[in-house]
């Protein structure tokens, strides 16, 4: 029988066993904390050491630095796994996101020190960049990262941010010069272990994603050696943010489509299982015309989602094209929640069933990553180089 998360051009033999691993891991231990770490809002510490010790949170870092050197599609062989059981409370995304920042844009002083601490689950990773200010407007970013002989001090504050209270190594986006704009943006690494002036606010309460710990983070006079400017060069910080975003963006497109797999895979059993007027569910007109069209656009996306996912390993995918998939992707998840929730009747709106939580955690897809409309306004502003 084909199993539809892992039915993708780039899947081989290697992946699904890879799969059938994450799966089992997931089940073990995951499944039997949900419920626990739903009410507590937040995923315990162990899970993060386990899932070092898996390999798994290196899955796609050099083998020289603590990692399983796979490709990144082994990654996203995670994120599909994390979707078939309808989870986005485990924040491995954004720890990936992190990784890979590092991978890509670290001298090899800062990979040694840091990379294997974050393969192993020693150190979760978080990246802050959104401010109370300022959203997807990073050069707006007020957070100031002050020179002052061989260390910065940070001042400042970050919210929303994933992973903020298990975060070990934070990746802050900081003005080192306030007065150059986009140019005076800098990425700087800080390990919170000790940190004077560190404080992280409250673990904030959301629509959904629940187990997902999201906090404010504050600074003040944080000092940390200027030998964790990420890279050798100050202002660098919003062309490194650009070169990573297309590796987000994917990932989040794919997490989309994982989503509403599920949801439609949800939605399929329990129309088959319910009964009104005598018949099926499914047996109603309304009910398959609509699961056919949520169908046709899974198969849609999932096409143009390994297209891009080509073009990412052959270093060719654009921003735009990245944008233009986190767009759609992400409303189309929303549709499909949606249509899905309705088909359960009642029953979709009680906590107990999986699509209530796929419904409320949908709908921050559209708005982290940057938001739907930043990535639209992205695409139009490519129209113009186009040939015709």
């Amino acid at each position: 029988m084909r199993d539809s998360f892992l039915n993708h051009d780039w899947i081989t033999d290697e992946h699904r066993a890879y799969g059938d691993s994450i799966r089992r891991f997931l089940s073990d231990e995951f499944q039997p904390n949900r419920a626990a770490w739903t009410a507590a809002g937040v995923v315990d510490r162990g899970f993060w050491i386990k899932a070092g010790a898996m390999g798994i949170l290196g899955a796609s870092a050099p083998e020289e630095w603590g990692g399983q050197g796979l490709s990144r599609s082994f990654d996203l062989v995670t994120f599909l796994e994390q979707a078939r059981i309808a989870d986005t409370g485990w924040g491995i995304s954004v720890h990936n996101i992190v990784l890979h920042y590092i991978v890509a844009l670290a001298t090899p002083d800062q990979k040694a020190r840091w990379l294997p601490r974050l393969c192993s689950g020693e150190w979760v990773g978080a990246i802050a960049m959104t401010e109370p200010g300022t959203g997807s407007d990073l050069q707006a970013v007020r957070t100031t990262a002050r020179a002052d002989g061989n260390e910065y001090v940070l001042n400042g504050s970050k919210t929303f941010i994933t992973n903020g209270q298990n975060a070990g190594f934070v990746i802050v986006v900081a003005k080192t010069d306030p007065a150059a704009g986009a140019r005076g943006i800098s990425l700087i690494a800080l390990e919170t272990e000790g940190a004077e002036g560190f404080q992280r606010g409250r673990n904030l309460e959301k629509l959904g994603m629940k187990r997902q710990d999201t906090s404010e983070l504050f600074f003040d006079e944080v000092r940390v050696p200027r030998a964790n400017l990420i890279g050798d060069e100050e202002g660098k910080g919003f062309g490194q943010l650009m070169i990573q975003l297309p590796w987000e963006r994917l990932m989040l497109s794919y997490m989309a489509l994982g989503a509403a797999r599920c949801a439609y895979e949800d939605t399929l059993r329990h129309t088959r299982a319910r009964r009104a007027f005598g018949q099926r569910i499914m047996d109603f007109q309304n009910t398959r015309f609509k699961l056919a069209e949520v169908k046709t656009e899974i198969e849609l996306l999932a096409a143009f989602l390994d297209r891009l996912m080509a073009e990412l390993e052959a270093g060719t995918l654009t921003a735009e094209r990245a944008a233009m998939a986190k767009w759609w992707s992400t409303e189309m998840q929303g549709r499909t929640v949606d249509t899905c929730l309705q088909l359960h009747g009642g029953y979709g709106y009680m906590s107990e069933y999986r699509i209530s939580e796929l419904y409320a955690d949908a709908r921050v897809q559209r708005i982290y990553g940057g938001t739907n409309e930043i990535m639209r306004e992205i695409v139009a502003r490519s129209i113009d180089r186009d040939e015709i």
